[in-house]
């Protein structure tokens, strides 16, 4: 025997009624109950080491991934995501510092810092994290000249600071070595033009040509160009100056 199903029509209309009440109440509710408030826990201090080499079983690399991975998932609490500029930078700084030596050799936390954290909008909280990776290049100038080398880019042309790009990029020059481009080696030379320091750009490009350590061909023949240009270019500026 099939059963047939009954029409709405059959509902009593006392009970579509209270229906009806019922969900209108609930949509006044929801709307004059208060939202829910996450709070917005603060960047705190890393733990200490200690801690954290009872967590890893004492595996150094361990523990740095730990917090690497931690301090990733710090931008989204609760569903809400924070923005950079809201972390505080000191104890941002204190993290990835403490992640370099429990892992000297992992490069994500200066990649972290001069390509996410340097981001902001903040030109104080950038300079901290461009001299944080400048700090740290000095430890290890041969594996980590590209994040200095990125945060030269940033000062000259976010900050527009040239006198703070030249800083960075002669500490790379300073510490050349054979796995670096020449390109990086090379950043001074065209920070010194921008800036006007023609004859301190003329002193470099000779240097590094007598050095004896260059032997691309097509190397040399574009720094005698670029030295045969600035000498071109201060001659010009001389000229205009007596005028």
């Amino acid at each position: 025997m099939i059963e047939q199903q009954r029409s709405y029509r059959d509902v009593p209309k006392r009970v579509i009624g209270l229906l009806i009440l019922a969900l209108g109440l609930q949509i006044i509710m929801h709307y004059q109950l208060p939202k829910p408030h996450t709070e917005i826990q603060a960047l705190t201090p890393p733990p200490k080491q200690a801690l954290l080499r009872l967590v890893s079983l004492g595996d150094r690399v361990v523990s740095a991934k730990i917090l690497m991975l931690w301090l990733q998932a710090y931008d989204n609490q609760a569903g809400q995501f924070i923005p950079y500029q809201k972390l505080n930078y000191t104890a941002l700084e204190q993290w990835l510092e403490q992640i370099l030596q429990l892992d000297p050799k992992s490069q994500y936390p200066l990649l972290a810092a001069s390509h996410l954290y340097s981001t902001v909008k903040e030109p104080d909280k950038q300079r901290k994290m461009l001299e944080f990776v400048y700090q740290q290049f000095f430890i290890d100038p041969q594996r980590r000249w590209p994040w200095l080398a990125h945060a030269t880019v940033l000062a000259k042309h976010q900050l527009k600071d040239l006198p703070l790009a030249l800083k960075y990029a002669q500490a790379i020059a300073a510490h050349a070595n054979s796995s670096m481009p020449r390109w990086a080696q090379e950043m001074q030379i065209f920070i010194l033009e921008e800036m006007g320091e023609l004859e301190r750009a003329r002193l470099v490009i000779g240097g590094m040509l007598k050095s004896g350590q260059l032997t691309d061909p097509n190397e040399i023949k574009f720094l005698n160009d670029k030295l045969l240009a600035l000498e071109n270019k201060s001659a010009k500026g001389k000229i205009h100056q007596a005028n």
